[in-house]
């Protein structure tokens, strides 16, 4: 017998060599119906993986964790590629993972799929589930993989690729066979709803110089309502992508003469760009931050110095050779701020250092993974490093968290249920991936998580998400399409301040390291900005809008008096335009509400003549005749309170 430990903490006692589906039978029919697969020891393993030892086991579900979720779109991934087996049997099957949302699958056909094709792979996948085949595992040694594979070239290329000694295990489900690591479901019988999405080409392992193949993406659900959900979730992201509405509003373009992932902001946008980092410097300032600019270009060895070169330099543009430099451009700009510390001598009288940014950064994002502003290859960072000494570090993390709450929550109006706090932690099994100091990441780790604790603010912990140099607060926010995405971060970092050798002249006249907070409010005014369109679908609050009025005279006899009004509203800062063409005034409302412009003002002989204005309100309708002043005075109340 041997014990195993439940994630419950609860033990209970198995025979030796039972199977993790055998553990979750014991413990209830039920959770071994729903079963996707089990982390024994905290690596995820398959559901027929035995256990021959003593160990800690967690059974995974669709609903427990992603990686429940990635079993069970794996197992599906299969199931299309056998429906392409039995319709297409000339096919060549590359790959099919499981993704973050869904699965693919990568095919080598002599014609490209189209919507009939995907209807009938669909209609076969149906009947396999229905089949309920039951899935089987087994290994085989390479010459016999070889074998079994010889017709199919792109998984004899994968399986000359293996390691010497490495097991080479394949997954079998009626009459077809396919190489795979695995987790997957029992039978083809466990997976219930499924939806063909949509294909396009890929490159066999993503080299270009390699043969294009077809990539089919789909999603499956134990249930149907699931399924009907998230596709009432991808209707309402088509009209929420802020691409879509980024083209309707005059926002930003991108054009290949420029390059991908290098966006370009039009007037409407680069004014919403210009209102946020103004916003954020001006609540920075308030709280004693000092604005520095510094070059996008560096020489090599800073990076180097700062660590960012061995850990972070497969995300960075490549060197280019200047004279008898080495430059690069900057992926982060905390580097620079240190040598700004380190530029004079510092008292523990002088702490915190506030040094704040709108800093233009560069990573090199894969030309398919960039996304509008939400991807990009040049972002501007709203970066910010905070010097403290380490009795100021809890006092100063608690303002950070406070400013997100005001900036979130007060000023832009998100409800609190929409934010987690996550605090991401080292993964202490990849410790390469991180400056080596064990003592450090302990204390730095456990000081925030002291600090999230004595704020009283609920949190869950997440293992390889700290950044290089130390752990880190995330904040997850619950988007309007149920994605969780993650904007604002608070970091601590013992590493940097060692590296740069950065003093303070403590109260006792000796030298002190000071400890550096990295923060980010707005995270990129790109990303930011991304993220705000989709939100609010370009409805924006009336201070962040491009226009807050349109005037609409409703013939050529009133554009004069339309212009004096605009001239009023100018005085008070308002962005205001007046509609001047020559088109019926219903044209002009429809076309501005088309804008999403706040507030529309109709001006004819009767508005002339009493010096009102006809208000029409984005949110209200139509508000009726108002005087010029009062409106103003309206307005600029609004804008004052955020549009609340």
């Amino acid at each position: 017998m041997v014990k195993v430990t439940l994630k419950d903490g609860s033990i209970i006692e198995v025979e030796k060599g039972s199977s993790i589906i055998e553990v979750a039978k014991k413990i209830s029919e039920g959770l071994a119906r729903v079963a996707t697969c089990g982390k024994v020891n905290g690596k995820t393993e398959d559901l027929r993986f035995k256990i021959d030892e003593d160990c800690e086991l967690t059974i995974e579900t669709f609903e427990s964790s992603l990686e429940g979720k990635k079993a069970y779109w794996h197992t599906t991934s299969h199931i299309m590629a056998q429906a392409v087996q039995r319709l297409f049997p000339n096919a060549k099957f590359a790959i099919g993972p499981a993704i973050d949302e869904g699965f693919y699958y990568d095919f080598d056909v002599t014609e490209n799929f189209n919507d009939e094709d995907k209807e009938k792979i669909e209609t076969e996948m149906k009947k396999i589930i229905k089949e309920d085949l039951p899935i089987e595992r087994f290994s085989l040694p390479k010459d016999e993989a070889l074998k079994l594979m010889a017709d199919q070239p792109y998984k004899v290329e994968l399986i000359n690729d293996l390691p010497e000694g490495e097991e080479i295990s394949f997954y079998k489900q009626g009459d077809f066979t396919d190489l795979c690591a695995g987790p997957h479901l029992m039978s083809t019988g466990k997976v219930k709803a499924v939806k063909l999405l949509n294909n396009s080409g890929a490159y066999w392992r993503g080299n270009e110089k390699n043969k294009m193949l077809q990539r089919i993406y789909a999603i499956a659900f134990p249930k149907n309502s699931e399924l009907e959900e998230f596709i009432r979730l991808q209707e309402e992201a088509k009209e929420r992508d802020h691409r879509k509405i980024g083209k309707e509003l005059k926002l930003f373009m991108t054009h290949k003469l420029v390059g991908a992932g290098l966006p370009m902001y039009l007037p409407n946008g680069a004014t919403i760009r210009r209102i946020l980092e103004r916003y954020i410097q001006d609540k920075e300032l308030a709280l004693g931050y000092q604005h520095v600019y510094t070059p996008s270009l560096a020489n090599v060895e800073l990076y180097k110095t700062s660590g960012h070169w061995d850990h972070y330099k497969d995300d960075m543009f490549p060197v280019m050779k200047m004279d008898t430099e080495e430059m690069v451009l900057r992926p982060m700009n905390c580097p620079h701020h240190m040598l700004i510390y380190k530029s004079e001598l510092r008292s523990y009288k002088d702490l915190p250092i506030k040094i704040g940014e709108l800093a233009h950064d560069f990573r090199y994002e894969n030309s398919g993974a960039v996304c509008g502003l939400e991807r990009v290859r040049q972002m501007c960072q709203n970066d910010a490093h905070l010097f403290v000494r380490p009795d100021q570090i809890k006092e100063e993390v608690g303002k950070v968290l406070n400013l997100i709450f005001e900036v979130y929550q007060k000023d832009f109006g998100f409800p609190s249920e929409a934010f987690k706090f996550r605090l991401s932690l080292r993964d202490k099994n990849n410790k390469e991936k991180y400056i080596d100091n064990d003592e450090m990441w302990e204390t730095a780790e456990s000081q925030l998580r002291e600090i999230l604790n004595e704020l009283k603010i609920e949190f869950y912990e997440a293992e390889g998400e700290a950044a290089f140099y130390g752990p880190k607060i995330d904040i997850q926010i619950k988007t309007a399409l149920n994605h969780d995405v993650t904007i604002p971060t608070c970091q601590l970092d013992f590493a940097l301040p060692e590296r740069f050798d950065l003093t303070y002249v403590g109260e006792d006249g000796k030298e002190h390291r000071p400890v550096v907070i990295h923060r980010a409010i707005l995270g990129s005014s790109d990303r930011f900005m991304s993220f705000l369109i989709e939100e609010t679908k370009g409805i924006l609050p009336t201070w962040l809008c491009p226009v807050q009025v349109k005037i609409l005279p409703i013939a050529d006899a009133h554009i004069e008096y339309a212009d004096s009004v605009k001239a009023e509203l100018l005085k008070y800062g308002i962005r205001v335009e007046v509609d001047n063409r020559n088109e019926k005034i219903g044209y002009k409302i429809r076309e501005a509400q088309l804008q999403k412009v706040p507030y529309m003002l109709v001006v004819g002989d009767k508005e002339k003549e009493s010096n009102t204005v006809g208000v029409r309100s984005r949110k209200d309708g139509d508000i009726g005749a108002v005087n010029v002043k009062e409106f103003t005075e309206k307005i600029l109340e609004e804008i004052k309170n955020y549009g609340r």
